[in-house]
């Protein structure tokens, strides 16, 4: 059906090149949300293990997990990609361009995702970490069954808030020449001059996923705000 409308408009025209470009675009399309996806699953243990470990009872490792955390907060995203995909060559390791994009995207994750999971858990109620006690329950127990179940939870929402803005920094890694959306779109600018018409397409795409993403993040804040 979309090649017999293809046939009827002219290529030059608005819709006759959206149509032309678009099933390039959505190939970009699903590997950026694939990419956000996967950085989210690496990411998302990764600061809860931050977040836990800047509670330790050890200064130093407390003073590590700080380090780490500031560091990967303090780094914008697409440095983080160049240092992953320009940095690990230098040492040997041979990375793609998925790989690197995958990796850098999932050390800013856990970054901020730590103090997101950390403000989930210190928000669980303090009365029910001291009838776990009263209960003789070991503080392993009480972080597996009380306080770890019940801080997720509360994050939720701003867990969910971040994954769209992962998603959205996808489109730095045309940077390293990952064929995301943003990377297609600058290929078929750059071989039709139609940058703006491309870059319109490419923008309502990106909000084909944020819009709905951003109602449900609200709906569920709401949703959850009733029951905390």
């Amino acid at each position: 059906m979309i090649t017999n409308m293809i046939a009827q408009l002219d290529e030059d025209t608005l819709i006759g090149g959206w149509l032309t470009w678009l099933p390039s675009l959505l190939d970009g399309l699903w590997l950026s949300v694939g990419v956000a996806a996967a950085s989210l699953v690496l990411g998302v243990p990764l600061g809860l293990t931050l977040a836990l470990l800047m509670s330790a009872k050890h200064k130093w490792v407390r003073v590590l997990a700080i380090v780490i955390v500031e560091v990967g907060r303090g780094t914008p995203a697409l440095v983080m990609i160049k240092i992953v995909y320009f940095g690990l060559p230098t040492a040997g390791i041979t990375v793609g361009s998925f790989v690197a994009a995958l990796v850098a995207l999932a050390l800013t994750t856990g970054a901020y995702t730590s103090e997101i999971l950390r403000a989930g858990l210190q928000a669980v109620p303090h009365g029910e970490v001291e009838a776990s006690e009263a209960l003789a329950m070991s503080n392993r127990d009480t972080l597996r069954f009380i306080v770890i179940p019940q801080g997720v939870r509360i994050a939720i929402p701003a867990l969910m808030g971040f994954a769209i803005l992962i998603f959205q920094a996808t489109a730095l890694c045309f940077t390293i020449a990952l064929p995301v959306l943003l990377s297609r779109a600058y290929s078929i600018g750059s071989n039709t001059f139609r940058y703006l018409d491309v870059l319109v397409l490419a923008g309502l795409l990106y909000l084909l996923i944020t819009l709905p993403a951003g109602w449900l993040t609200s709906w569920t804040e709401r949703r959850m705000a009733r029951h905390l």
